[in-house]
């Protein structure tokens, strides 16, 4: 079987989530990712440590697929390795600032001066264009500046920022989307380009419905917690156990619901004519499924919303999650020499039924593969003895 992306190297100069999930993303494709960090390890190896040794939980999800090299990139012998890495690969994967890009000697001329076939892409945290082009920043920027913490709030004085990191991961998933449109394009021009992600950009791609909506009509919305404002109910409700969510949008869906609550005449009311109508008495709604929920655990009011064709689910710890066994089916186990037992890692986002996107290789220990992948462009044991001596590699 032809993986998708076999024959394509990737070398990934990226940290934390946006850049290791871009090239992971890659790696499933049937890419081949080196990784590059400096000796003995990079700084995102550590983050929520999980290991005897201190490696992060995420580490092991966003790592996969890849061999691993260690390098010191801006000293004048990792520089050549950097070159002649640069001369077999496809792709270059840095979300780094520009200035270390030219640093290391990946900035797009760097890289076309040796390979004009190659790709870069990078991310950052506001994009290139505005006045904040040079700032740093992390997932956290994009969900505040873009609305988002604001509107999911309680109310106006208590901003909400989520804990999942739905930005970096955004980011992540259209720069690997960007780098597959333009080796694409590559087979038509002969050339490589540039593919530019932003952890802004990306916040704002995932709120601009909203922001076409205050564009458009001027409502000055607030915060109203876990309730919708263009449909109800949608909220999350408590049951006899826990709390489960429900979510109706459009009118066949609202009938079904009232059929179940037994209210009805409700699809008639001029305060629930539409989804717009309810998502402003969205209270009374929402007030209305708290009453009903009341009566059940969370399981049997899940099971009555299924049996009416409502879409519902349990609201999970992270434990009741992992339990949970239509999301088992979601996992593959990946071991490590330093994990107590194997991370359950989620597999490819994407299923492709003839050319599936496949786990192959755990998280690489740093270094793991150094000597290997030297070895593959040139250089001798000795060679390599010498450049670790000087602390290169």
């Amino acid at each position: 079987m032809t993986r998708v992306l076999e024959g394509i190297r990737v070398l990934d100069f990226g940290r934390y989530i946006a850049g290791p999930f871009c090239s992971a993303l890659l790696g499933d494709m049937g890419a081949d990712v080196i990784r590059i960090e400096r000796p003995g390890g990079g700084e995102d190896r550590v983050v929520g440590p999980v290991t005897e040794d201190g490696i992060g939980a995420g580490f092991f999800q966003l790592n996969r697929n890849k061999r691993s090299l260690t390098l010191n990139p801006t000293s004048k012998e990792g520089r050549e390795i950097v070159k002649k890495l640069v001369a077999t690969a496809d792709v270059v994967v840095a979300n780094v600032p520009p200035q270390a890009l030219a640093a290391m000697g990946i900035d797009l001329e760097s890289l076309h001066a040796i390979n004009p076939r190659i790709i870069l892409t990078t991310g950052s945290a506001f994009g290139r264009g505005g006045p904040y082009s040079e700032r740093l920043g992390f997932d956290g920027i994009g969900q505040v500046m873009s609305g988002n913490s604001y509107m999911s709030g309680t109310d106006e004085n208590t901003p909400q920022k989520s804990l999942f990191p739905y930005v970096d991961y955004g980011t992540a998933t259209n720069c690997a989307l960007g780098t597959l449109a333009a080796l694409m394009a590559r087979e038509k021009t002969g050339r490589g380009q540039m593919v530019e992600g932003s952890l802004l950009r990306t916040a704002l791609t995932v709120g601009n419905s909203v922001l076409i909506e205050e564009d458009m009509l001027e409502l000055g919305r607030i915060p109203q917690g876990n309730r919708g404002y263009n449909a109800a109910p949608s909220d999350i409700f408590k049951t006899r156990d826990g709390y489960i969510l429900a979510q109706v949008v459009s009118d066949t869906l609202f009938k079904r619901w009232t059929g179940l609550m037994g209210e009805e005449s409700w699809p008639e009311d001029p305060r629930f004519k539409d989804d717009l109508a309810r998502g402003v008495n969205s209270q009374i709604i929402s007030d209305r499924m708290n009453k009903w929920c009341a009566n059940y655990t969370s399981e049997e009011a899940i099971l009555l919303l299924a049996e009416a064709k409502i879409p519902a689910g349990k609201v999970y710890s992270p434990r009741q999650a992992l339990n949970d066994p239509h999301i088992q089916t979601m996992f593959i186990e990946q071991d490590y020499p330093t994990l107590k037992k194997p991370a359950r890692v989620v597999g490819p986002p994407a299923l492709l039924s003839d050319t599936p996107l496949e786990y192959r290789l755990r998280a690489p220990e740093a270094g793991e593969h150094t000597d290997e992948i030297l070895l593959g462009i040139g250089y001798s044991q000795g060679q390599i003895a010498e450049l670790r001596e000087k602390n290169i590699v």
